[in-house]
């Protein structure tokens, strides 16, 4: 038979006292004289007496449980963005409870209903590349739940995000290959689905007309961010009658990608094509052949903000010191960093 844990209703029996002075003398309230206390305290150490979290977070109305929804684990940008993430929650005595999407939009739906059901307190989401519609974050509006997007943000109206800016990376990374001797410039870029897609086309694109370049459309190829995809991509650049000798990737996985095709083609890596990419992997430090540069977005400062974010509003949600927290975005400048 299972022992039942010991109550504040056992300690109050044993020492014929009520339920209320128990409490008080475990909180160290004023009102409880020095030897009652030392009593209370005593027995329950001897009953090894732990307080009823779920009592307590119940009569606080938090579970002091943060969601977080991301696209893959596996990923150093997003490994680095949820140690940003428990490193600040568990500054703040919350606990994070982790989802994957595998960039599969039901499994995103799965988790969010889970989080709701499991009572968290708010959840922070980096979206599915293949998520096209909204409604399983907005219905948590219904729940009195907030959620605060970083890095992948949705296409909706007033959403609290934190991401981190690309165009001065975008300017930094084009000015760079153009002091290499690069004049023909190409950019494999993500789907079409990510905001962050169009921003890096926008970026490109004013980056070159600010340097005097025309904007070769033949240039210009896209990626699901499978590898399949990728050497599609590339296969594309490289079949070119006059092709890039510098090529910018969506990141740095399709950066490898990019620059593993093209090795099978026996193209010589930073002498007959150059890469530049973003995110700023730690594992292009551990390549023969790199990237000449990528640029940083910074994923774990995304996560502490997000975070901080995230329980601003979940403190004025339950504190009711406005009936609607204002919308807040946070964004951090990318910086391109040479390898």
């Amino acid at each position: 038979m299972d022992k039942k844990l010991p109550t504040i209703k056992e300690i109050a029996k044993q020492l014929n006292i009520s339920v209320s002075t128990v409490s008080r003398a475990l909180h160290d309230h004023h009102s409880i004289g020095l030897r009652t206390k030392i009593l209370v305290r005593e027995l329950a150490k001897e009953l090894h007496y732990e307080p009823n979290k779920t009592a307590i977070n119940f009569k606080q109305g938090k579970t002091f449980t943060l969601g977080v929804i991301l696209p893959n684990l596996s990923e150093s940008f997003f490994s680095s963005a949820i140690s940003g993430i428990e490193d600040y929650a568990n500054t703040q005595n919350y606990n994070v409870l982790l989802g994957q999407s595998h960039d599969d939009k039901e499994r995103e739906i799965r988790i969010v209903e889970a989080m709701k059901n499991q009572r968290v307190d708010g959840i922070l989401v980096s979206v599915s590349k293949n998520t096209t519609s909204y409604a399983h974050f907005e219905m948590l509006e219904n729940y009195n739940i907030p959620v605060v997007f970083f890095d992948r943000i949705p296409e909706m109206n007033n959403i609290n995000y934190v991401v981190c800016k690309l165009e001065n990376g975008m300017r930094e990374a084009i000015e760079f290959l153009l002091k290499s001797g690069h004049k023909n410039i190409g950019l494999i870029n993500g789907p079409q689905t990510l905001i962050a897609t169009q921003e890096r086309l926008d970026y490109y694109t004013s980056a070159l007309k600010e340097n005097n370049l025309k904007v070769n459309p033949k240039f210009i190829v896209s990626t699901d961010l499978t590898a399949e995809s990728t050497h599609v991509a590339m296969k594309k650049l490289l079949s070119l009658e006059v092709r890039p000798t510098a090529v910018i990737a969506f990141n740095d996985y399709v950066a490898l990608d990019a620059i593993q095709f093209a090795k099978k083609e026996k193209v010589k890596i930073n002498k007959d094509i150059s890469f530049v990419s973003f995110a700023n992997l730690p594992v292009c430090n551990y390549m023969d052949n790199p990237p000449l540069a990528s640029v940083e977005q910074f994923p774990y400062q995304q996560g502490q903000k997000a975070v901080e974010i995230l329980l601003q509003l979940i403190d004025a949600k339950k504190s009711g010191s406005v009936k609607e927290p204002p919308v807040i975005n946070y964004t951090i400048d990318s910086k391109l960093e040479i390898h």
